[in-house]
Formats: structure tokens, sequence, C-alpha cells
């Protein structure tokens, strides 16, 4: 166990160091956006277009990783918005709770962390995870945000919004360019190669940086919800969700497919588990905050897993290396 904290420790370290500089105002809020804008923009794209182009095609291709992850986020989509629906939340705070509790903060935190704990081979399967959450998983909670008229244009408008988001994300194009460059063989120029790699290891330390400003923001700027008594009840089951029960369901189902002849290594197994334990993705709260959700829960589901992940993924590690 000591082994794992000493390559996880510094991780969590760097995002309690944004949220200590967000809370002393060593770094403004206003600056936070920008931050946010090089890691979506520039960085992360960059690693995952080193990774893509790095991974073989068979990894980035591999139908058990997709489907399993895919049954494992409709299930929690499904089972958190059945339970959180009450007459205080409706299907808009329902359905972006019940994407923090199904999309892991992979970019952000997890490919970096994955692939120093497993290795760089763990990108693959991570590559997979990301593009199911992005494209799908996103796309359907925002849809389902809009059923109970949350929005004026209503459920077709925000599927429209929903995949123009997926189209205008850079992410999903890192990761098809390395692909397309994995399959094609093509290797960048010397300059461009070296510009790229910079603004990839520049990923890492700033997400992780990022991630810990935006969650104290997220406590300092009040919601535009406050007036709504905020129960644990609310927010805590969701954040366990995350936390303990998807991890075990994708362990699960993966098991479960391999008994009806799906083909998926140990290896694969071990990160596809490790990713669903990771805390919630952050950017869920500013996804919650354009569409007018409960950003104040969404916020506290996200520090909750966030915090508490230092030990429950710490443990996966442990119990699945």
């Amino acid at each position: 166990m000591l082994a794992v904290l000493q390559i996880t420790f510094p991780f969590f370290a760097l995002v309690l160091c944004g949220y200590l500089a967000a809370r002393r105002r060593l770094l403004a809020l206003e600056a936070i956006p920008g931050l946010n804008g090089f890691v979506l923009f520039f960085a992360l794209p960059c690693l995952l277009y080193r990774f893509g182009a790095t991974t073989p095609m068979a990894q980035l291709l591999d139908a058990s990783v997709f489907f399993t992850w895919l049954l494992c986020a409709l299930v929690v989509v499904g089972v958190v918005v059945t339970a959180s629906r009450n007459p205080r939340i409706g299907w808009n705070d329902a359905s972006f709770g019940a994407l923090v509790a199904a999309f892991p903060n992979t970019g952000f935190m997890g490919m970096p962390l994955l692939v120093a704990l497993m290795g760089a081979q763990a990108a693959g399967p991570v590559i997979v995870t990301i593009v199911v959450d992005m494209v799908i998983t996103s796309s359907l909670c925002i849809a389902l945000s809009r059923l109970d008229g949350a929005g004026q244009h209503g459920v077709a408008h925000a599927a429209r919004q929903a995949l123009k988001g997926v189209f205008l994300n850079p992410m999903p194009w890192a990761i098809l360019l390395g692909a397309l460059s994995s399959a094609l063989g093509l290797t960048l120029p010397a300059p461009v190669f070296k510009t790229v790699a910079l603004l990839a290891d520049a990923a890492s330390p700033v997400a992780l940086f990022t991630i810990g400003a935006v969650l104290a923001r997220s406590q300092m700027v009040p919601s535009r919800h406050a007036h709504h008594p905020l129960l644990l009840r609310d927010y805590l089951p969701v954040a366990l969700v995350k936390l303990l029960v998807h991890p075990l369901l994708v362990l699960l189902t993966a098991k479960v497919f391999m008994l009806l002849g799906a083909t998926m290594s140990p290896y694969t197994l071990s990160v596809l588990v490790l990713v669903a334990a990771l805390p919630s993705a952050s950017n869920v709260s500013l996804l919650a905050e354009r569409f007018d959700a409960d950003n104040g829960r969404i916020a506290r589901i996200i520090l909750i897993s966030t915090a508490a992940a230092f030990l429950t993924f710490s443990g996966a590690v442990a119990l699945l290396r």
C-alpha cells in the first residue's frame, strides 16, 4: 500500500495545491477559465494525440472494452436518475447528478495517473472510455436534463447542443488524429513533434492543479440554487456510487462478458476498474452551470469524491496490482 501511495500522493497533492491557491487567493478566480482553456484546447489534446499515435489500433478498437464501459455507464445513469428524482430534484438536477456519477475524471487525472501506475499500454483502454463518456454518456444526460422543461427549447435542442459540444471538443479529434497516425504509420516533423511533446508534458500538472482550483471556486462562488435546501442524502450517495458502485459494476460486468466469450485480458480489466474508481469529472460542474442545474450539489459530489478517492482509489490499486 505504501508503494501505491508513493505514486498516487503527488497527483492528489497537486489537486490540493490548486485548491489552496484559489482559496487563499494566490490564484485569481478569474484566471481559472484560462487554465481550463489551456488544458482543454492545448495540453490535453496533445497528450491524447501522443497516446493515440503510439497505441496499437487493436487497443483503440476494443469492442469488449467499449461495450463493457457503455453498459455500465447506462446502468449508473439510469439508477442514479431514478433514485435522485423527488419533489426538490427534477430531471435537470438528477441528470447531471447521474453524469457526475458515471463520468470519471479520466482526462484531467486518469490518463496521467493510470499511465504512471500501469504503464503506457494503459492508454488504449482509457482512450476508449473517454470517447464513450464524451460522446454518448454526456449527450444522453444533457438530453435527459431537458425532460422537465428546464430549458426553453426542449429535448431536441439540448440533444443538438450536446452533439455540437462533442464536435467542438478538441479531445475526440485529438484521439482520432492520433489513431489515424497510428494506423497509417505517420510521424510528425521533429520540430512539430517536440512542440506537441512539450504541451503534452504540461497536461498532467496543470490539469491537476486546475481541478483543485475549480473545486475551490465552486465553494467560494454562491450557487444560483442556494435558496434550495441541500441535504446530505442529495449528494453523498451519488459520490459513493461513483467511488464504490461504479468500479464494482465494471468488474462484475466484464466478468460476465468474459464468461459469455468476450476477450479481455486481466490487465485491461484492471485498467477499466481503476478508471471507474477515479473521482468524478470536474468539468461536469461547468456543464451543470451552463444548463442551470444545481451546481452546488454537483460541486459537492465532485469535492467529496476527489477527497475520498485518495484512499478509495489507492485501495483499489493495492487490491488489483
